[in-house]
């Protein structure tokens, strides 16, 4: 009973104390969260008084961590100039999001930033809630102030990165990943997205050094393989392209552009076995319609006027433009009776990305253009 007694005494007093003078005194309501605590463990030891219940390890261990041990190590933390203050309200803040309630924390974050301009978490989580909100803007000015707060902070960079490739501010985000991958060029992610902004902006041999770094770190991504060989591809490195593309698939073997790719290049090497190979493994999706069609090419290089036949009909089928471009083509003129017009035009039923037909176009020309060089 002497326990429960002086129990009691020294928590009300600490209530009494944080109440009138932090609380009231200070007009700072982020002590609430702690009388709260204090209340709780205060009501378990009257019980325990009154009733003679509640008398088990865990009663008493809670009783005793929030009416005392929780204040005492706030007051501890306060003396080591450590703000309490803005920590409780960042924890309430993060209570909030945890329970959906994304307003209300961002009040308590906004109230926490006009008193204390440094704080790193509540300007992090700020800036996590307008991104969520759709905000860009006001994200990317609460993670600057992040970064300026700890410049080590790599995931902010990232995430600047992102918003800004998102608002169409290519040059800055490419700007944010080169200062990102400097100082940690083991971010891969960080990696891909730079290389791939350097590409879309046709800075290829950038990008290929990126690719290069990026593929250290990660040497099992198909994708960068396959990007890589687009680089090289457009720097006119053909041979360095097509070993990019077959990585891509040894990564891959479902990866359909990078096996059409490979077929492209075989016919600018004029490897007619090869670019039949690779054209019939990348009959799939985006490419299937395509594939068809460069496979009916081949057949009738190859004088085989039936498979020709049937391979630009199958193409036709799947979109319409190559019913155009075989009637007016001259390499399809001797299977012109044997070409079927659809009943109506349709659009493709896959539609290939700009990208991919960008660079789709590019080989076809750079092949036809060697085809004219070579008969010259």
């Amino acid at each position: 009973m002497v326990e429960k007694i002086i129990f009691s005494l020294i928590s009300f007093l600490l209530f009494a104390y944080i109440f009138l003078f932090k609380m009231m005194k200070k007009n700072d309501t982020t002590y609430l969260a702690i009388l709260i605590c204090q209340a709780i463990g205060i009501l378990i030891n009257l019980i325990r008084i009154l009733f003679n219940i509640l008398n088990n390890a865990f009663a008493i261990v809670i009783m005793y961590v929030f009416s005392i041990i929780i204040p005492v190590a706030v007051f501890f933390l306060e003396n080591k100039d450590i703000n309490c203050s803005e920590w409780l309200q960042v924890f309430l803040a993060k209570t909030y999001r945890l329970l959906n309630n994304d307003k209300k924390a961002k009040d308590i974050l906004i109230n926490v930033i006009s008193k204390y301009d440094k704080s790193y978490n509540a300007h992090k989580i700020l800036g996590e809630i307008y991104e969520k909100e759709g905000g860009m803007r006001k994200a990317i000015d609460e993670y600057v102030k992040v970064l300026d707060l700890k410049p080590s902070d790599y995931v902010t960079y990232f995430k600047i990165s992102t918003l800004l490739k998102e608002l169409g501010k290519k040059d800055e985000a490419i700007q944010m990943l080169k200062i990102l991958v400097k100082r940690k060029p083991e971010l891969v992610e960080a990696n891909k997205m730079l290389a791939k902004l350097l590409l879309e902006e046709k800075k290829y041999k950038q990008a290929i050094t990126i690719y290069v770094q990026a593929i250290k770190y990660d040497p099992n991504d198909a994708q960068m393989y396959y990007d890589l060989g687009i680089a090289y591809s457009r720097m006119n490195e053909f041979s360095l392209a097509k070993e990019c593309f077959k990585k891509a698939v040894e990564e891959d073997s479902n990866y359909y552009n990078a096996f059409y790719r490979l077929g492209q290049i075989s016919l600018l090497y004029r490897d007619i076995e090869s670019a039949e190979k690779y054209f019939l493994e990348s009959i799939y999706g985006e490419t299937e319609s395509k594939s068809y069609y460069q496979l009916a090419k081949i057949y009738m290089i190859k004088n085989n006027k039936p498979k020709a036949a049937t391979n630009i009909n199958s193409a036709i089928q799947l979109d319409y433009k190559y019913y155009k471009i075989a009637i007016e083509e001259p390499i399809f003129l001797p299977i012109k009776q044997m070409i079927i017009k659809p009943k109506e035009e349709s659009s493709p039923k896959i539609k290939e990305s700009n990208k991919e037909k960008e660079i789709s176009d590019y080989l076809d020309d750079t092949y036809n253009l060697t085809k004219y060089l070579n008969n010259k």
